[in-house]
């Protein structure tokens, strides 16, 4: 990426109270993120409808990107040209661009299970990656809460992965981020996805921006959860953004 388009000024987008910023592309996201630090928060129509006084201090004083199809749409109504950055891949690319250049990396989250094996195969898959620290998603006491983000803080790792789910990661990484500036990005049930323990959408379903509607097919109980989004729908169909 050229100086120019690195240092553009990228003015955020508000979707009813919830503010993103409307890169263009991945590349242009790690770009920002590096050179300012801060949470990295995937923006979907979920996380819009969901949206309360605790998680919004939390995305709008951060970096919020545009991972649903549905916030994309909401953001081009704005007149804002986003493209779709899915979380579940952009760690992997902030880790295939900065592990071999002497940065380092805090594993945060998941089962006992599934953590080990996603440490496991990020030292496979990126061969001399420095994890300066790991632990699973399971914070039983509030001591154990303590110890974790003292030792982020006393690590100092470059960039932290959270994968305990909304909005638990954001309010863990807030408290993080208060006692060590990092780039922190929210992950969800990606280990899941990376260990093959959970399959993603085939790529037709991505394609075509149906990833929320095979995990409703796979998942049918997803659709208590689900169902709020006819009001996003609404607000989309009649510009209510």
């Amino acid at each position: 990426m050229s100086d120019s388009q690195s240092s553009r000024n990228i003015e955020r987008v508000d979707l009813r109270g919830v503010k993103v910023y409307p890169f263009a592309d991945a590349d242009e996201l790690i770009d920002y993120a590096d050179a300012r630090k801060g949470i990295l928060v995937a923006i979907n129509a979920e996380k819009i409808l969901n949206a309360n006084p605790t998680t919004l201090a939390i995305i709008n004083s951060n970096i919020a990107y545009c991972d649903g199809a549905g916030a994309v749409k909401a953001a081009r109504q704005k007149g804002a040209s986003p493209q779709k950055i899915a979380g579940c891949e952009l760690w992997l690319k902030i880790i295939a661009r900065f592990y071999d250049k002497g940065r380092t990396f805090y594993i945060i989250g998941a089962t006992p299970e599934v953590h080990e094996a996603t440490v496991e195969r990020l030292r496979a898959d990126f061969p001399g990656i420095n994890i300066v620290g790991h632990r699973d998603g399971y914070l039983r006491t509030p001591e154990e809460r303590e110890a974790l983000i003292a030792d982020v803080a006393a690590k100092r790792p470059d960039f932290v992965f959270v994968a305990m789910g909304s909005p638990t990661q954001e309010i863990l990484m807030g408290e993080m981020m208060q006692r060590h500036k990092a780039v922190y990005q929210g992950l969800g049930g990606s280990y899941d996805v990376y260990t093959g323990k959970v399959k993603r959408a085939p790529q037709w379903w991505l394609d075509h921006n149906l990833e929320a509607a095979y995990r409703l097919i796979k998942q049918p109980k997803r659709i208590k959860r689900n169902i709020r989004y006819v009001q996003f729908l609404w607000w989309l169909l009649w510009k209510k953004f």
